[in-house]
């Protein structure tokens, strides 16, 4: 019998940009800035307390939530950094690595239908999530050269069925950071709105703006 046709979800994702990046830094023998490659090893601390917690028989499916330590040790981070208090119980919840975040709530708030920004250039993982989630990607460029938000075009875009806006800071790929400034214009531009604001913040540094 002939092999069933299997027909993708998102046939024009095609091969991410970071395989093929890696693939010719490797055949050019170059240096591979395309994804985060650590050139130095694993701290040794780190090694032996996986070690030791696997030993000791952690090494079950945890919390669909994430272990309650980790949340409580995210909440005292948060509240550290930022002075704002979230529940570990119901406010934090660990994924594995930030993409994973990034789909998992996309696919929880977007509906067939709704709208989303994205402000390109953007992570390629952005776009192909939107539309799994049947949402309409809208795309607004940063500004040429400095890659900061133009609120003009980001007010334009805004729409009724607008459900979320994506941003990402420090952006990915121009290492472009927020100020305080922009998060503040930001904010009061979706104050009167519905509008979900979705923060990519995986190459925070941890400390305020």
């Amino acid at each position: 019998m002939p092999c069933p046709t299997l027909i993708s979800r998102l046939p024009n994702v095609g091969t991410t940009i970071f395989t093929v990046m890696s693939a010719l830094a490797s055949e050019k023998n170059a240096v591979n800035l395309g994804q985060g490659f650590p050139d130095f090893a694993c701290d040794p601390t780190l090694v032996d307390a996986v070690t030791q917690a696997m030993q000791q028989g952690l090494n079950q499916y945890p919390p669909m939530a994430g272990v309650p330590a980790l949340r409580e040790a995210v909440a005292t981070k948060l509240e550290a950094l930022y002075g704002r208090s979230y529940s570990a119980a119901s406010e934090i919840t660990i994924t594995a690595g930030a993409t994973q975040a990034i789909l998992t709530t996309i696919l929880a708030v977007v509906h067939p239908g709704d709208e989303v920004i994205v402000l390109e250039p953007c992570y390629d993982s952005y776009v192909p999530n939107i539309e799994l989630a049947g949402g309409v990607v809208v795309r607004v460029p940063l500004t040429p050269g400095t890659f900061h938000p133009d609120f003009e075009r980001i007010a334009a875009a805004l729409t009724p069925r607008t459900r979320a806006i994506l941003i990402n800071s420090p952006h990915n790929p121009s290492g472009t950071t927020w100020s305080a400034q922009e998060m503040q214009q930001l904010e009061k531009l979706l104050a009167p709105t519905n509008v979900l604001l979705i923060s990519d913040e995986v190459y925070a540094t941890g400390k305020t703006v």
